[in-house]
């Protein structure tokens, strides 16, 4: 009877977080879970302005899913065959080397 009802707990988080997935506008909680942070820290970054977020109210926060997910993906590092080519690119601009 546990197994079931540990089975049933899991099918319902699991059913809950599909509906964040859906959602184009996600409120504070829904955030905290879509981002995979603490409030605490949401609220860090909510508050220094770092991450998109509305206040209709002037009270409760909220955010468009698709910010977050351009937010997530800034500051993108390059790999080492990328940057490898790219240094290769600019010394053939440059004429330092010759193919």
């Amino acid at each position: 009877m546990d197994e079931i009802l540990k089975r049933l707990e899991n099918l319902q988080r699991l059913i809950e977080s599909q509906g964040i997935y859906s959602k184009e506008v996600l409120n504070f909680n829904e955030a905290c879970q879509y981002l995979e942070l603490s409030q605490s820290h949401l609220y860090k970054l909510t508050s220094a302005g770092n991450v998109p977020h509305y206040k209709p109210n002037g009270k409760k926060l909220y955010f468009k899913r698709t910010e977050l997910e351009n937010w997530l993906l800034r500051n993108r590092s390059m790999s080492a065959e990328e940057v490898e080519q790219q240094a290769a690119d600019y010394l053939i601009k440059k004429g330092r080397v010759k193919l």
